[in-house]
């Protein structure tokens, strides 16, 4: 991808956006939101946008605020900043037509909420999605101390499994409250899809099956990939993503 597929979207609240659009005159459009600490440079994107190419059919990416290309710094925004400037953007560009929603890892989790909320979303895809984790993950394991430190105003570094360091900010837990899922079942009539990696160390199957329990839909599945870990982005996960995407599309086109 050349620098000049790049656009920026200015907010409402005066934040830029840094966004890559493929457009056609399809009325499907594919919308990837990506994870935490990631942005629209990682192979997931490069790969979906060149497929959007072929199928001559839409396709948005975009960096969340504190990530990548756009404004801020990823310490001041929590999940209802990207919760907000997704719908915002979305309801911007996108206008009236029939939205694919992939959302990988965090992007999961601000997929299933703006599928609460866009009446055009016609199927949803997560990669290894997660949601709840500010609480789940987070703040429900860490001791008094790390709690007190991250209360006080603090950054705490929280170690992945990529040998570097998550770091957790007292906006991050505060900001992300209003928007936790607790397990309250969502009823879809659209397709559900989830993959999920089986050397996955941060999202494991059992947080693939409880997405799977409150996400209700006649057409969901889960797919396993065995030799996956969290980017799902070797090859077979690339091959994986696009057969599920032509899949969709054979049963809407």
């Amino acid at each position: 991808m050349t620098k000049n597929k790049y656009y920026f979207y200015n907010t409402n609240d005066g934040k830029k956006i840094r966004y890559i659009y493929n457009k056609s005159k399809s009325k499907i459009v594919i919308i990837f939101l990506h994870g935490m600490m990631s942005d629209i440079n990682g192979k997931k994107v490069k790969y979906i946008y060149k497929l959007s190419k072929k199928l001559n059919i839409n396709f948005l990416a975009f960096d969340l605020l504190g990530h990548g290309k756009s404004s801020g710094n990823f310490l001041d925004f929590g999940i209802s900043d990207w919760y907000g400037q997704s719908k915002e953007i979305i309801k911007s560009l996108v206008k009236n037509k029939k939205i694919i929603l992939i959302g990988s890892s965090m992007g999961g989790w601000i997929g299933i909420l703006l599928l609460k909320k866009l009446k055009n979303i016609i199927a949803f895809i997560g990669i290894a999605a997660a949601y709840d984790f500010t609480e789940k993950k987070m703040w429900k394991n860490f001791s008094p101390k790390i709690k007190k430190k991250i209360s006080n105003g603090k950054v705490h570094y929280l170690k992945n499994s990529y040998g570097g360091y998550y770091p957790i900010s007292i906006n991050l837990i505060r900001n992300s409250k209003k928007y936790l899922l607790k397990e309250k079942k969502i009823n879809l009539k659209i397709p559900i899809k989830l993959i999920t990696g089986q050397k996955d160390k941060v999202v494991s199957f059992q947080d693939t099956l409880d997405m799977n329990m409150i996400l209700n839909s006649k057409d969901k599945k889960i797919f396993l990939q065995k030799d996956g870990d969290h980017s799902l982005s070797k090859i077979q996960d690339l091959k994986r993503i696009k057969e599920i995407i032509l899949d969709i599309l054979k049963n809407i086109i």
